[in-house]
């Protein structure tokens, strides 16, 4: 049997299951190969499908946009053309009003709010408006896209480019005149590829060519890495400086362009939108943000890191810095081709591996493909919601506005240090199993809607999970891991939506209760465990980390343990054996690291793994826990002393000591700031505003300490980290040797012959009890 093949088998199956029509999850319109819908004019829908044998097809449909209504009063003195439809039940949007245009919906939204006085955004308003005319018309048909479609049937292009960037500046920028695109890369899941030149056709004749091939290949979907913050804006400034139009979208329609700004987690991300009508752009740079809400383990959203992360680049695989494209074009120009062509081919590779649970999502979700990867998790649980009332005619309620605070999940720590053959149990799926045993929905859900979508989304989440756990083949392991752990982010969201105040079928109270009894239940599991002689190490909101009683290390036993921890449990609570680990060190709460079986090192919580660390500290720390976890305590002052001399011989290559900030606001929000004493200072924003480039929120800058004193005022003293001359290195030492020693008095306590307050016998100590301990987060 080929390797992988029976979880490949099981994979099938379990995507032949997903496909299983169910109204409510997919909509009540079975309309199968939707590529895209795109409005056609005031009154219309453009369908683009595919047909069995690949074709593309194209078709019309009427289109009825509308909104909803509390009071029919309110559309009073309105003199456009609708149709009203009273709505069953008691929730406060009781009228459906369409109309016989989005033009006339449009006028009919502004009249609502000269009325009302309240804007369409205000959550309270008394009428309901969705700006998207698109994902009206799939919530109102239950359309979605790419039914009966498997994802390798959806025809993806990839694009990058290379640009020259004029001397004495560090970026490109594409509004200078001697800047230019040099190279452009397109690579398809077809088989498709080539390179459209500089030294063999001047900029406007790339630019024109590369609007040909669109055209010509026909692609679904437009893929590339940072694709709208770099490659899309680069083009569009330089095709508007030639006069070119970029007519990309299908039937030859031009593109459209505007900024925008979603929020992935903490995150919020400024860029510059691009729409090609009847396509779809997909930028892999959002999709390795997205997988990391969960995996947190990516160093760095490049692609090269991303593609040797996750085993997709080549052996032979091209590598120029940026700095050397210029020479690469003039003296080895096959080369960079050669480079260029790779950076598309793992942006294909990427695209395939993170993008395809979003494409499963689009065949669920009333929003575009695009849309998919821009709507947030409770945004997109509550179009489910409104799609199925709405087919039922039955009326919304409003979103619940300001609620009180409640309590959160119970985390804990019962030991310190480093402990041996440690148990880790959780879970499955904690808040929305409680919410599925315990019969737990919104209030104003009538119809019944939110418990069997909860239900089929786990199923499937479940399934991916095993496939994963059982692939041999690493590729279709981190395949169906990603699929999990985006369906585990959604699935969990339907908590999260509960706590919300700005969707209609939010209910605090009920979230207020999933968490309560999810105390209850952590606690159970702590005294059952505690009962059988084990020693509790670490406790999360859905899971306990422990050390069994003597003689249970071993797997089997193990395993059997916790079986019978989950056989305590109230039924529909299922508890996991998540691991078996030979060594744990455990900090402070959500802060440990793990030593594998196989040698490999976990690392969990921003106390230990924090991007916002310079890399010698993450190296140096990463490195420390690595010998605290293998017994090798004594080696980690020499280890200190190597990096110090290191750090004094500058020996360290300066992306080691440089610090990455990513621009939370715009360079002019920050100076206005500034300006009004409304935040300090700050390196980053500062080297942007002098660099002379066009930084956004969401752009990145490196940068690293100037000056003699370990104490500088680091705004002051600082260089972009592409300014560095390792020949005359003016980096601040003492600055650099402060931070090491800072983070080793964190960690001194556990390193013998620096301060001894560790117990002996490697068991860990507990630490001191408060009670905040015994006290989730705040929702």
């Amino acid at each position: 049997m080929v390797p992988g093949s029976s979880a490949r088998t099981r994979g099938e199956n379990m995507e032949e299951g997903f496909r299983e029509n169910s109204p409510i999850l997919f909509g009540a319109d079975s309309t199968p190969r939707i590529l895209a819908v795109e409005p056609a004019c005031d009154v219309t829908m453009k369908l683009f499908l595919r047909d069995a044998q690949g074709r593309l097809e194209i078709q019309e449909e009427p289109f009825k946009p509308f909104l909803l209504l509390e009071e029919l009063s309110l559309l009073q003195g309105f003199k456009g053309e609708h149709f009203v439809e009273q709505l069953s039940g008691e929730n406060p949007y009781r009228f459906l009003v369409q109309f016989s245009s989005w033009s006339e919906c449009l006028r009919a939204r502004d009249h609502l709010h000269r009325k009302s006085a309240q804007a369409p955004s205000d959550p309270q308003a008394p009428y309901l408006f969705l700006s998207d005319p698109v994902h009206q018309h799939l919530l109102l048909t239950g359309k979605t896209l790419f039914k009966g479609m498997s994802f390798r049937e959806l025809h993806r292009l990839a694009l990058d480019i290379e640009t020259a960037c004029a001397p004495g500046y560090e970026f490109s920028n594409p509004q200078r005149e001697e800047d230019r695109i040099l190279s452009i890369a397109l690579m398809d899941n077809r088989g498709h590829e080539e390179v459209l030149f500089g030294r063999e056709m001047s900029e406007p004749e790339m630019l024109e060519c590369l609007g040909n091939r669109i055209q010509l290949l026909d692609p679904d979907v437009i893929e590339g890495h940072n694709l709208f913050n770099f490659d899309l804006e680069y083009i569009a400034a330089r095709a508007a400086r030639h006069g070119i139009r970029l007519r990309w979208g299908r039937q030859g329609q031009e593109v459209k362009i505007r900024r925008s700004r979603f929020t992935v987690a903490e995150r919020v991300i400024d860029y510059t939108r691009m729409e090609v009508y009847g396509r779809h752009l997909v930028d892999t740079m959002f999709l390795l943000q997205y997988y990391d809400v969960t995996a947190r383990e990516m160093e760095s959203y490049g692609l090269k890191a991303a593609a040797i992360h996750f085993g997709l680049a080549e052996q032979d695989r091209k590598y120029i810095e940026r700095d050397r494209i210029q020479w690469f074009y003039e003296n080895d120009p096959e080369g960079l081709k050669q480079y260029n062509l790779d950076d598309v081919r793992e942006t294909l590779a990427l695209s395939e591996l993170l993008g395809h649970s979003f494409f499963l999502q689009a065949r669920i979700f009333p929003f575009s493909y695009q849309n998919m990867f821009v709507r947030g998790n409770a945004t997109k649980i509550n179009s489910l919601f409104l799609r199925e009332y709405l087919r039922r005619r039955v009326s919304v309620p409003k979103p619940p506005g300001k609620a009180e605070q409640f309590e959160g999940g119970y985390t804990d720590i019962f030991r310190v240090g480093v402990v041996r053959n440690v148990i880790h149990c959780d879970v499955a799926s904690l808040y929305p199993s409680i919410m599925l045993s315990y019969r737990i929905k919104p209030c104003s859900d009538s119809l019944g809607v939110f418990l069997p979508l909860l239900e089929e989304l786990k199923t499937f989440r479940i399934q991916a999970k095993q496939v994963a756990q059982s692939a041999t083949d690493p590729h279709l392991r981190d395949y169906y891991q990603a699929l999990q752990q985006t369906f585990k982010v959604l699935i969990n969201s339907f908590y999260g939506y509960l706590g919300t105040e700005l969707h209609q079928f939010a209910d605090p109270g009920a979230a207020a209760q999933v968490t309560s009894l999810g105390r209850e239940i952590i606690r159970k599991m702590l005294a059952w465990l505690e009962q059988q002689g084990c020693q509790p190490v670490e406790l999360d909101t859905d899971g306990i980390y422990f050390l069994p009683p003597p003689g249970l290390e071993t797997p089997d036993k193990a395993r059997e343990l916790v079986d019978r921890l989950s056989g305590s449990l109230p039924q529909g609570i299922q508890v996991e054996m998540a691991g078996l680990y030979p060594a744990m060190f455990s900090y402070k709460r959500k802060n440990y690291a793990l030593l594998g079986e196989k040698g490999q090192i976990l690392i969990k919580g921003s106390a230990l793994r924090s991007r916002g660390m310079e890399r010698y500290l993450r190296e140096f720390l990463s490195t420390m826990l690595r010998l605290l976890l293998e017994g090798k305590e004594e080696e980690i002052p020499a280890l200190r002393e190597e990096f110090r001399e290191r750090i004094k011989a500058h020996q360290l290559d300066i992306s080691w000591l440089a610090k990455t900030e990513t621009l939370s606001e715009s360079p002019e929000t920050y100076r206005q700031k500034v300006a009004a004493r409304k935040r300090n200072p700050s390196a980053s924003y500062e080297l942007a505003i002098a660099s002379g480039r066009t930084y956004r929120a969401g752009d990145q800058v490196s940068y690293y300490v100037t000056g003699t004193r370990k104490t500088v005022r680091v705004y002051e003293n600082c260089k972009l980290a592409s300014d560095y001359d390792p020949a005359h290195p003016d980096l601040n030492v003492d600055y650099y040797l402060n931070k090491l020693e800072d983070l080793f008095k964190k960690f001194q306590d556990f390193v013998p012959g620096v301060k001894q307050s560790r117990p002996a016998g490697g068991r860990g100590k507990r630490p001191p009890r408060t009670r905040s301990q015994d006290t989730g987060s705040k929702a």
